[in-house]
């Protein structure tokens, strides 16, 4: 049970994420924010149900904000190291 709300909580985590205008991981999500968003809903009160069932209300419904702020907080670093890869040095402002 514990592995479903972690798996949850992270997808919602990223559907709200690719939702947001300012994504870069999947340009393509942008025309498909509102649905992006209702499965990020749904994801997030299963988990919360699924969170509650494995540890109670409140240590559950606790445990799947935080895992929920945890991967909102890492997706955008994942996004901004992923373009910094991406990019040249001489973009980047590096002097060799």
């Amino acid at each position: 049970m514990t592995a479903a709300w972690l798996l949850l909580s992270l997808l919602s985590a990223l559907g709200f994420y690719l939702a947001s205008p300012h994504q870069r991981l999947w340009p393509r999500a942008q025309g498909h924010a509102g649905a992006l968003r209702i499965a990020a809903t749904l994801c997030a009160a299963a988990a919360i149900a699924a969170g509650s069932v494995a540890m109670g209300v409140t240590a559950g419904v606790f445990s799947v904000l935080t895992a929920i702020m945890l991967a909102a907080v890492l997706l955008p670093w994942l996004d901004a190291w992923r373009q910094l890869r991406g990019e040249p040095r001489e973009a980047r402002g590096h002097v060799d």
